[in-house]
């Protein structure tokens, strides 16, 4: 009964924002619908797009992603590390299931694919800058460290950094989990009801929905095509599309079971399945290998860093890899900044700098490692094994080369399809989640707006693979375009977020309040020592 209350109690205090949830519903709906009535069309205007956006806002992404990253390391290590944030004294949740929620918001099932795949890429064709290590020793460290770089500590600094820290301080004061709270502290509370925070909201939902609808449907052309090579099975449309229609089911019954069930038994099963799958793959290739790799990659990424970052000359490489990922990342940046506010509650600055930073990246790099790294090593055994699936079918046929040239290939497959599938399960659970609360002007989503988004978010995959692989494709480009407006909401966090952090440290005795001019330390004014008059 009192259950029951306080559900109605919750319900009532729900107010959806119809401008947020129409605008964005629209958009999905019309680009599904133009993508399936001209494919060609769409696919070309979103390829000028992408081009337009890459080389006019590619090398401002890249600054913002590293300045963020960079920022977040001085704060956190500051005295404003020991800052509690969420205005609680406890968390909400415990250390394990919370890092695993995390993890498994970016590494998607895109980092299974992109972890066998970009690795053996980069040591095939080395980046432009490094075009002269390509094989042997030392082009595998520098392909790995490249790997690192585009996966690694910028790319989830985005989204557990100062972001999260703004938007925790702003729910604190009354402001709403929402994008728009990123821009509170230039534009006070007016940010509520401005249209610059209706903008900002729209723009970072629409940024994620290409942002998890391409992988979503990417995913079903990737499984689709390893089941059919492993297990048989027709790599037809309607397998394709059973797979993304189950994959929306497990996700939608993981959203009405609510925050602390779904999302949290799907992070944690995915854990320990990826370790699983990790621990066999590794076990059947050359363990020693792969953690002499992770060292001497581990040492290219620090010493070629900034290089590998900042990296402004090929434009056409740059945009397959680089800013691709740099894109994609800043399109999350502020859902996932939502979803860490909201999880995150109770934890110092520090420890979500940690948190939701540095064990992230490890964890990731270590992922690509045990992926990418096995698959050079059974490269370098036998040329051709990897790099010739890979150069004729993409990112499925690296993964799936790698699985055939080990023993035990049909578990290690469904093995791997596991993990793909509870991965993206994870984050179209969490990213429904976050797009449902940036669609409320207060109040918890319930479980119809949520399932409303990863159901719709998962037909809209569907559609999209009536077109083949351009639809999907002209989703994927599409992301990077989204990053435009995203930028912009995200770069006032760069000298916004050190303010707050400073007034929540006076708040909580971590640093003593600053004294007006002309008062000494028990606050009496002093006087001013009279010059003598020449």
């Amino acid at each position: 009964m009192f259950s029951t209350l306080r559900s109605r109690a919750s319900a009532r205090g729900r107010r959806s924002d119809p401008w947020v949830m129409g605008v964005t519903s629209v958009f999905m709906v019309v680009f599904v619908t133009a993508s399936l009535a001209s494919p060609g069309a769409v696919g070309a205007v979103v390829d000028a797009a992408f081009v337009w956006s890459a080389r006019w806002f590619g090398a401002y992404w890249q600054l913002l992603m590293l300045a963020t990253f960079v920022v977040m390391t001085i704060l956190a290590f500051s005295r404003y590390g020991r800052v509690r944030m969420g205005g609680t004294s406890s968390p909400e949740f415990g250390r394990f299931t919370w890092i695993a929620m995390i993890v498994t918001t970016l590494l998607a099932a895109g980092g299974v694919f992109w972890a066998a795949a970009e690795p053996i890429a980069h040591y095939a064709s080395p980046p432009p800058q490094y075009a002269d290590l390509a094989g042997g020793p030392e082009g595998a460290a520098y392909a790995l460290a490249q790997s690192f770089v585009h996966w690694g500590f910028i790319g989830w600094a985005i989204g557990g950094a100062l972001a999260t820290l703004v938007m925790m301080r702003g729910v604190e004061k009354g402001m709403p989990l929402r994008p728009r709270t990123l821009l509170w502290p230039l534009m006070g509370e007016r940010v509520r009801t401005h249209w610059i925070g209706a903008v900002a909201d729209i723009s970072c939902v629409i940024a994620v929905i290409a942002g998890t609808v391409g992988p979503i449907g990417f995913l079903g052309l990737q499984i689709s095509y390893i089941c059919s090579r492993l297990f048989g099975l027709p790599d037809t449309y309607p397998v394709q599309a059973l797979i993304i229609l189950g994959l929306t089911a497990v996700s939608a019954v993981s959203v009405l079971s609510g925050l602390h069930k779904g999302i949290q038994l799907l992070s944690r099963a995915n854990v320990w399945v990826a370790l699983a799958l990790i621990a066999a793959i590794v076990g059947m290739a050359s363990l020693p290998f792969v953690l002499d790799l992770f060292v001497q990659a581990s040492v290219v990424h620090a010493q070629e860093f900034l290089p590998m970052a900042l990296y402004g000359g090929d434009e056409q490489w740059l945009g397959y890899w680089t800013l691709f990922f740099f894109g994609w990342f800043l399109g999350f940046g502020p859902m996932m900044a939502v979803f860490f506010a909201r999880i995150s509650r109770g934890r110092t600055v520090r420890d979500i700098y940690v948190g939701a930073t540095v064990v992230p990246s490890v964890v990731t790099m270590g992922w690509f490692t045990a992926l990418g790294g096995t698959g050079i090593w059974l490269e370098q055994r036998s040329p051709g094994t990897i790099t010739g699936p890979y150069n004729e079918d993409g990112l499925p046929a690296a993964a799936l080369a790698i699985l055939e040239a080990l023993p035990l290939t049909g578990a290690l497959g469904v093995l791997m399809v596991l993990v793909a599938l509870i991965f993206l399960a994870s984050t179209l659970d969490s990213m429904s989640y976050a797009i449902s609360v940036s669609s409320m002007h207060a109040g918890e989503p319930s479980g119809l707006v949520r399932a409303f988004w990863c159901v719709g978010m998962g037909l809209a995959a569907v559609a999209l693979l009536l077109v083949g692989d351009g639809g999907i494709q002209a989703l994927q480009s599409f992301i990077v375009v989204t990053a435009v407006p995203v930028g912009l909401v995200m770069l006032p966090t760069l000298w916004t977020t050190h303010p707050l952090l400073r007034e929540m440290a006076v708040e909580q005795g971590i640093v003593a309040p600053s004294r007006p001019p002309g008062e000494d330390g028990d606050g009496a004014v002093r006087e001013r020592d009279e010059e003598p008059v020449a």
